[in-house]
């Protein structure tokens, strides 16, 4: 972990950059599903997930890296194909590994908003249809 790092020191952690890259992956992620929909209401909850987890996964970066900065990222990128199976893989993702990234209640605060917003658009994707 990052505790206790000075401001401006590299941070390496991989688990860290792992929970980073798959939000990221996942705004890209729910924008090709998005745009593959044929329903109008997966569409505009994909819609909706993927304009707002750029803006919450950045806050989360730019907090955390108040410790220092995230120098390595991981390379591996995969489509999904079913959106609701997607969105509960996420939910697993952010309730298993939200830990290991910074156990400061500020920075919890920002992955709580991020788990509300994979939960809104699970229900969105269940029940709006």
């Amino acid at each position: 972990m990052a505790k206790g790092l000075g401001l401006n020191m590299p941070v390496n952690d991989a688990a860290t950059a792992d929970f980073v890259m798959c939000l990221l992956h996942s705004a890209t992620n729910a924008h090709i599903l998005h745009l593959q929909s044929t329903s109008f209401s997966q569409h505009s909850a994909l819609g909706e997930y993927y304009e707002n987890i750029v803006g919450l996964t950045d806050s989360l970066v730019e907090v955390y890296q108040a410790r220092g900065i995230i120098m390595k990222y991981p390379s591996t990128f995969t489509i999904p194909t079913e959106p609701i199976e997607y969105m509960m893989y996420l939910k697993e993702y952010v309730s298993s590994n939200r830990e290991m990234v910074c156990e400061e209640s500020y920075i919890q605060n920002i992955i709580d908003e991020i788990a509300a917003l994979i939960d809104r658009t699970i229900y969105k994707l269940r029940f709006l249809k």
